[in-house]
């Protein structure tokens, strides 16, 4: 088993699909014992890029943008919560949940990257707007959790200000678009080829055998 397998993740860190995606798709590497030779590259996507900077009740603004009923709400936040409990990952819905804009997060993931820690701030990212009942477009949230995975926040926070830094991200989330996709978590193999992030485990442990080789 030699061949490398780079994995493009395209996701939003306020997508609780993308959660449960990745987390299945964690575990059939673990199973298969590829840890070594998997490359997993977060790719962004904003859900809602025209959020402003006060965020937005999330129940209003789902029923606002796909007309979600309240009962509605409730059911998938109830189902949410037992795949979350499957994969090892906690759902903390409470009312006044907020819909935020997410480009910062996004632009600090950008930094992550190139300091090799950008799996590990998308986790916790993760956790803390869903486990942890955090506000993750606040700055000094951000700060907080560069910190807490051990990368220069101070550093961090300057590609904020940098407009080519967030251009490149907008122009990397657009290419992605242009690509063909429309919604996340989507899961790109090898730039070759791609599927839905809501696959069982055994379908990415059965299409990552294929592609090493196995």
């Amino acid at each position: 088993m030699s061949n490398k397998i780079k994995i493009d993740i395209v996701s939003d860190v306020v997508c609780p699909w993308c959660i449960i995606g990745y987390k299945r798709l964690e575990g059939a590497i673990k199973e298969l014992g590829m840890e070594d030779i998997i490359e997993i590259e977060w790719q962004p996507f904003q859900l809602n890029p025209d959020m402003p900077p006060e965020g937005e009740d999330l129940r209003a603004h789902l029923k606002r943008k796909y007309g979600t009923t309240l009962e509605d709400s409730i059911r998938f936040r109830k189902e949410m919560t037992e795949l979350g409990e499957e994969v090892g990952f906690k759902f903390d819905y409470f009312d006044g949940l907020k819909a935020v804009n997410t480009l910062d997060a996004h632009v600090l993931l950008e930094y992550a990257k190139h300091a090799g820690k950008q799996t590990e701030l998308k986790n916790r990212l993760f956790s803390a707007f869903y486990s942890e009942q955090k506000d993750i477009s606040d700055q000094q949230i951000l700060k907080q959790e560069l910190l807490s995975v051990g990368l220069e926040a101070e550093e961090a926070m300057k590609w904020l200000d940098d407009n080519k830094t967030r251009n490149n991200v907008l122009v990397q989330e657009q290419q992605w678009k242009q690509a063909g996709i429309s919604g996340v978590p989507m899961i790109v193999f090898n730039r070759e080829s791609a599927i839905s992030g809501t696959q069982s485990v055994d379908t990415y442990k059965q299409i990552l055998t294929e592609l090493a080789g196995m």
